[in-house]
C-alpha cells in the first residue's frame, strides 16, 4: 500500500476555502458558513487519513505474527519544514500507536527498535556500517561486498533482521 497523500490531494481546496474565510467580515454569518467549509475540508481529510490507517494496521497485524518497526522520533523530524508536511500527511505516530493496541488485541507481537539503529547506512549483505550517508542518497554500493542497495529496502530488511533478533534474544 502506497501513501495516498490525503492532505495533498485536498490542500487547493483547502487553500481556496481558507481565503475565502479570511476575506469575510468578523462576526457576520458569511464567515460562520466559510469557517464551516474549511472545518469540514479539515474533517474529511482526518477522517479519510485515520480510515486508511486503521484498514492498514488491521491488514498489517492479521497478516503477520511479529511486526518490527523503527521507532522515530516524529515531533523531532517535523521541524525539518521541508518534510514536515509529508510527515503529518501520513500520520507516522498514529500509525505506531494503532499498530501497538491492535498487537494486543489479536496476540501478535510488535517490536520497536531503537532510533539511533542504523537501519539505512548497514549493509545487510555483510553487515558494514557507512560512516555517512545524507538523506538525498537513495541507491548506495557497499564498499565490503559491493552490492548495490536500495536505501528503503535495505533498512527493512535490517529492521526485520534486528527486530527478530532482538525477539529472540529477550525470549
Amino acid at each position: 500500500m502506497g501513501n495516498p497523500k490525503f492532505f495533498a490531494r485536498d490542500e487547493k481546496r483547502l487553500a481556496r476555502a481558507q481565503r475565502r474565510l479570511a476575506k469575510k467580515q468578523k462576526g457576520s454569518k458569511n464567515r460562520a458558513k466559510a469557517c464551516l467549509k474549511v472545518a469540514r475540508i479539515h474533517a474529511r481529510i482526518a477522517d479519510r487519513r485515520e480510515d486508511w490507517l486503521h484498514k492498514l494496521t488491521t491488514q498489517l497485524i492479521r497478516e503477520n505474527q511479529v511486526v518490527c518497526v523503527e521507532s522515530l522520533a516524529v515531533k523531532n523530524m517535523v521541524r525539518n519544514h521541508t518534510l514536515a508536511k509529508a510527515i503529518h500527511d501520513v500520520g507516522w505516530g498514529e500509525l505506531i500507536r494503532q499498530l501497538e493496541y491492535r498487537a494486543g488485541w489479536y496476540g501478535r507481537t510488535l517490536v520497536e527498535l531503537d532510533r539511533w539503529f542504523p537501519s539505512s547506512k548497514l549493509c545487510h549483505v555483510c553487515g558494514h556500517k557507512m560512516d555517512q550517508m545524507p538523506l538525498f542518497v537513495r541507491r548506495w554500493t557497499c564498499p565490503e561486498c559491493g552490492v548495490i542497495h536500495d536505501r528503503d529496502v535495505n533498512a527493512a530488511q535490517n529492521i526485520e533482521s534486528e527486530g527478530l533478533r532482538l525477539l529472540s534474544v529477550s525470549a
